[in-house]
């Protein structure tokens, strides 16, 4: 089992975000702000020191939920002040982004760290595209041709022309090339059924983020499989992400405190604007194919909202208590998905830095140890069937 570690660097300085979109910036201390970038940052490097495999940015706009518009900046201070951990950009959001931008930047990424770059490809929740004032009804053709123009612009040795239906460039020839030929590692979500084709088709990992129950997930991971197979691949347990928040401490009560606790400030606080644009921009637009896979997002946030926190830790869908319950709690999901890659949130809300950095320490001296051997050789398909 490898670990990948996402901080949204949140900005933790507001007491109550309100339900207006987008959300009103007079709220930023820029010197609160100055010291939150220094501790995040810092915090993302210790993560290589606490063991894990992968460090990820995201981009997020137009509220404190996260500080990263650009998280390719991000990446780049993590490039250069680390020297083994896979730097994850977990996005860009390729819909709403110059996809020739985004093959330079990862390019120059892959280049300053070694070939460490994960190229994460996302289509971003709704509320992003009203940021960028970008189609939502365009962002499943904008990121398949976006995806194919990047890999190109990654692969091809001479200048070539895209004239595509979203884009069209009279000649690329990025500079500088991926150190990984033909092209960098991928990641992409796949949370919905089109979302886990895609990544099939893209021939790329997948992150499975928002798990509301076992059954589902193994579904969403056979759809991605059987794609996969179709277009003549066949994905490993390391292709297959797992996302859970994670709170550890001497015991379960108290790792279950602090994570409550910044679970409520998530979603009370930094998330109320984020439903309402994502609100409108599901009922006013084509942002899903169907109508199926609009119902199953809304599932997604009800269930989440109405389970109990024990619930949701009894069913298996967080990484909660002491370190021996983590170890328990991982190998249950990884016998009920096969997967061999699990991606931790711990900074969730405005748990405490000191709260993380225990966690991560908990988990490099007990925890991972114990379960590293998982998914080393197993297939994700076995889970699937």
């Amino acid at each position: 089992m490898r670990f990948s570690y996402t901080h949204h660097m949140p900005y933790t300085g507001v007491t109550e975000a309100g339900q207006d979109w987008p959300v009103a910036n007079k709220q930023f201390d820029p010197k609160l702000g100055v010291e939150m970038f220094q501790r995040y940052i810092e915090d993302k490097i210790y993560a290589e020191q606490a063991g894990f495999d992968w460090i990820g940015s995201n981009e997020h706009h137009f509220s404190p939920y996260g500080m990263m518009p650009n998280p390719n900046l991000v990446g780049a201070v993590l490039a250069n002040r680390t020297k083994r951990a896979g730097i994850l950009q977990s996005g860009n959001i390729i819909p709403i982004t110059n996809p020739i931008r985004v093959a330079e930047e990862y390019a120059m990424l892959d280049v300053m760290s070694g070939g460490r770059l994960i190229a994460g490809f996302m289509r971003g929740i709704p509320h992003e595209y009203v940021a960028y004032n970008v189609s939502p009804d365009e962002s499943y053709g904008r990121m398949a041709e976006a995806i194919a123009l990047i890999k190109k612009a990654w692969s091809s040795p001479e200048p070539f022309g895209w004239e595509g239906e979203f884009y069209q460039f009279r000649a690329v020839s990025i500079w500088p090339r991926p150190v990984q030929q033909p092209y960098p590692r991928m990641m992409m979500s796949a949370s919905s059924d089109a979302s886990a084709r895609l990544a099939a088709e893209a021939g790329s990992s997948a992150g499975f983020l928002r798990i509301v129950d076992f059954e589902s997930t193994r579904q969403q991971i056979k759809v991605y499989m059987d794609r996969a197979r179709e277009c003549g691949w066949t994905p490993k347990a390391d292709d297959v992400m797992i996302g859970m928040n994670c709170s550890i401490a001497p015991t379960y009560e108290e790792a279950k405190e602090i994570l409550q606790a910044g679970q409520k400030y998530f979603f009370g606080v930094l998330g109320g604007g984020i439903r309402t644009a994502q609100q409108l921009v599901i009922q006013k637009t084509r942002y899903f194919k169907d109508k199926g896979a609009a119902e199953k997002f809304a599932k997604k946030a009800t269930v989440q909202r109405e389970a109990s926190f024990d619930e949701r830790v009894e069913q298996g869908l967080i990484v909660c208590g002491t370190p021996e319950m983590a170890i328990q709690q991982i190998q249950r999901i990884h016998r009920e998905l096969g997967n061999g890659r699990m991606n931790l949130s711990v900074k969730i809300g405005n748990v405490a830095d000191h709260h993380v950095t225990r966690t991560l320490d908990y988990l490099r001296d007990i925890v991972f140890p114990a379960v590293r051997q998982l998914g080393e050789e197993n297939d994700p398909a076995q889970a699937a069937e």
